[in-house]
């Protein structure tokens, strides 16, 4: 079982505040200024599928891939619902494996952050490269560094729905690396004053931008832009997310 398969009950309930639809305009925005206006769109860790539909609806081919079966059952789900033919493919993001190139990727809300070995990362990017057509773009958003530091930290959190209550805890392991630990309590359908508790618990990394502006040239993309997220201008030091635009070169072999 994935990691984030209980997790994918709850998952939309406690993240309506996203706003998927701003961020999917934003995403077609940038796209659309690195001339892919169409054509084939890979959303890696599209998790529920909110992001992967909202990108349908502009009239792209859509792939998405997530390593939990629940989250992908969730977004075929809402596939369905909106009338959209897409295809999922249950993989972790340092396994991708296509049947073919795709014109683009989004990877997007710090699921790269996710990946807390640097050799998962860099594999994760490698593979995108691979199946990634000559002239094809890559955009990515990550948590910064300040983030871990200052915002996630050892803070908690609570949310609240009318189906869930959610605690999350952080331990702020190092400079870089944040545990996460949700306790989900759930009000029991036969009595009404039993709550059910549930748990997850996963770490994030942030890698600092020069680095990953580094293994995105090494595995042959060229940096377009990195920015403060949502927005056209860089990040300072105190941006919580950033957003990196890139295209892939046709000079460079990733099948090694």
């Amino acid at each position: 079982m994935s990691a984030y398969d209980v997790f994918a009950a709850y998952y939309d309930a406690l993240t309506d505040d996203v706003q998927y639809a701003a961020r999917a305009a934003y995403l077609r925005q940038l796209l659309a200024s690195m001339d892919m206006r169409g054509g084939t769109l890979l959303d890696l860790a599209c998790g529920t599928g909110s992001m992967t539909v909202e990108m349908a609806g502009y009239g792209y081919e859509m792939i998405g891939v997530d390593a939990s079966a629940e989250m992908l059952c969730a977004a075929q789900q809402k596939a369905m619902q909106r009338g959209f033919n897409i295809l999922f493919l249950c993989q972790p993001m340092q396994q991708l494996d296509l049947y073919g190139t795709v014109r683009g990727t989004i990877c997007t809300l710090d699921s790269l952050n996710h990946l807390t070995d640097p050799n998962d990362l860099r594999e994760t990017i490698r593979r995108v490269a691979l199946f990634t057509e000559p002239g094809g773009v890559f955009i990515f958003d990550v948590n910064t560094p300040y983030k871990h530091r200052h915002i996630l930290a050892d803070n908690t959190f609570v949310r609240e729905t009318d189906d869930v209550f959610c605690v999350w805890q952080n331990e702020h392991i190092d400079d870089d690396t944040v545990r996460i630990t949700l306790d989900f309590f759930e009000r029991d359908d036969e009595d009404e004053d039993v709550y059910i508790r549930s748990r997850e618990q996963f770490c994030e990394r942030a890698y600092a931008i020069d680095w990953l502006q580094d293994i995105l040239e090494e595995y042959g993309f060229s940096v377009e832009g990195v920015y403060a997220e949502g927005t056209s201008e860089p990040p300072t030091q105190n941006t919580q997310r950033v957003v990196f635009a890139a295209v892939k070169r046709g000079d460079k072999c990733c099948e090694t």
